[in-house]
């Protein structure tokens, strides 16, 4: 259809355009996207088997939906993405408030101008982007903004009485009509105001100020609720809850490799940045780790959830501390090492609910602890498991590498060294290079030095060595020798 040259009513009916409502335009569009194995939800991972299926069944059912899940589970980011499902191009009266359709006008100017001009009516085409309003659900919000209320200056300019429906002030819900309409945070909108929406959904009628106008909107309801927010801030009432047709529950994804994509799609990066700083992949396997330790930690609110945020501004951090180390080197390039992760405790102190425990260690306690029980939970799976207790007598094949630890007087990583001091100073710890060519022998040589201290962080979580934490980095020594030498 050549919108260009359809601008009026008889032109559309000429062209054979026929009415949709907006539940059928998605369903239609998603059938054939189904057909034709394209991907509508793309960008979304780990929903593939879950949550995107259910949402396609619920546009399938042409249902209101509530997206149920805690913070940074892409809810919002969903509910946007339907707009790819609604036709290209619609007709809307011209001149109307509430977006009416030539063919089945429901606002009073529509209908006036319709009887008025017939075929001659004015359309003009309204692009599907322009098809999406979202509502953040706040205490403040009133039935006036979402609904409507009576203008008394447009009573006044028009010179019309109160008991004219033409002073009536449209809110947000009736001028998103043949639109999606996202409200967030639902349990935050106050009771009577989720009261108000009753009859929107089921009946298709409005009441403003004593007015009962029929009003058949025809909409796409999305909401967004938070489960913490039923027990802390509020409520959904339940004859609203009756009244959404689909409920689907959110979750946070369930493997690192599925974080990792997340990460890599969502942080913002300078290109700069990206070609100075190489990042080890062991090194973004512990990003994501971190928050699903915070998903476990017994210091963090677990209803609050830990949201994908963290890793992703976890990650930009985490390249911006190896940038800012080598720029105050003087270095063109860099490689991430486990030292810097300390840059990364901004980015979870600020991302996590902390329950009462939590709050008396501490914010950077807790941050800490999460980095270090990473390391502890992904070390088995890239060396020997650490048995806590060995038989006397019985070999390990880190015997050596504490040995090594006995026999000095410690080792020092400073968070300023260059990467050549750096590089020399791990090489000084031979049975490193012994236990990498053993278990990771396909390893990417510059991922060597940062699986090196790798191991000397998993060996001190394990008791085998200590780790002391100082303004200038960090010392590692065997944790019997000291004492030893001191008697």
């Amino acid at each position: 259809m050549n919108i260009e040259k359809i601008n009026t009513i008889g032109e559309l009916k000429k062209a054979g355009y026929h009415s949709k409502s907006i539940k059928d335009e998605l369903r239609d569009n998603l059938i054939k996207n189904i057909k034709n194995k394209v991907i509508t939800f793309s960008g979304i991972h780990g929903y593939e088997n879950t949550v995107i299926p259910e949402l396609e069944r619920a546009i399938l059912s042409r249902h209101n939906i509530n997206l149920l899940g805690l913070r940074g589970q892409a809810k919002t980011r969903l509910a946007r993405m339907m707009v790819n499902l609604l036709d290209e191009y619609i007709p809307v009266v011209e001149g109307s408030e509430i977006n009416d359709d030539p063919l089945t006008p429901i606002s009073r100017y529509a209908v006036e101008l319709i009887n008025k001009k017939g075929d001659d009516t004015p359309i003009l085409w309204l692009h599907r982007d322009e098809r999406f309003a979202e509502k953040l659900a706040t205490p403040d919000v009133t039935v006036a903004d979402i609904i409507g209320d009576v203008d008394p200056i447009k009573a006044a300019n028009l010179k019309l009485s109160y008991a004219d429906d033409r002073v009536i002030h449209y809110g947000m819900i009736p001028r998103a009509n043949r639109c999606i309409f996202v409200i967030n945070e639902l349990p935050d909108l106050q009771a009577r105001i989720q009261v108000a929406l009753f009859n929107i959904l089921q009946e298709g009628d409005i009441q403003i100020r004593g007015f009962k106008l029929r009003l058949p909107l025809d909409m796409q309801f999305i909401f967004t609720a938070n489960p913490e927010d039923y027990t802390n801030r509020g409520s959904i009432v339940t004859p609203l809850k009756d009244r959404i047709g689909s409920q689907i529950l959110t979750h946070y994804p369930d493997t690192i490799e599925t974080a990792r994509t997340i990460t890599a799609q969502e942080a913002k990066l300078d290109t700069r940045q990206i070609e100075r700083v190489y990042v080890p992949e062991l090194a973004k396997d512990l990003l994501e780790q971190i928050s699903f330790e915070a998903r476990e930690s017994e210091f963090v609110d677990i209803k609050s959830g830990v949201s994908a945020r963290m890793s992703i501004t976890g990650f930009e951090n985490l390249l911006s501390s190896a940038e800012r180390r080598a720029l105050l080197s003087g270095e063109d390039k860099t490689i991430v090492r486990l030292s810097d992760f300390i840059g990364v405790i901004p980015s979870i102190t600020g991302k996590v609910e902390l329950v009462y425990e939590g709050e008396q260690e501490g914010a950077d306690f807790v941050a800490n602890s999460l980095i270090e029980n990473a390391v502890k939970t992904l070390f088995p799976t890239y060396f020997p498991k650490i048995e806590k207790l060995v038989k006397e007598n019985q070999e390990t094949p880190y015997d050596d590498l504490i040995s090594w630890f006995f026999q000095g007087s410690g080792f020092e990583l400073l968070d300023d060294f260059d990467d050549d001091t750096y590089k020399s100073k791990l090489n000084e710890i031979l049975p490193l290079d012994d236990l990498i060519a053993t278990y990771q022998p396909d390893i990417d040589t510059r991922d060597i030095y940062f699986e090196k201290e790798f191991i000397l962080w998993g060996l001190s979580q394990f008791k085998k060595l200590s780790k002391y934490r100082y303004s200038g980095g960090l010392q590692f020594q065997d944790p019997y020798g000291s004492y030893i030498s001191g008697l």
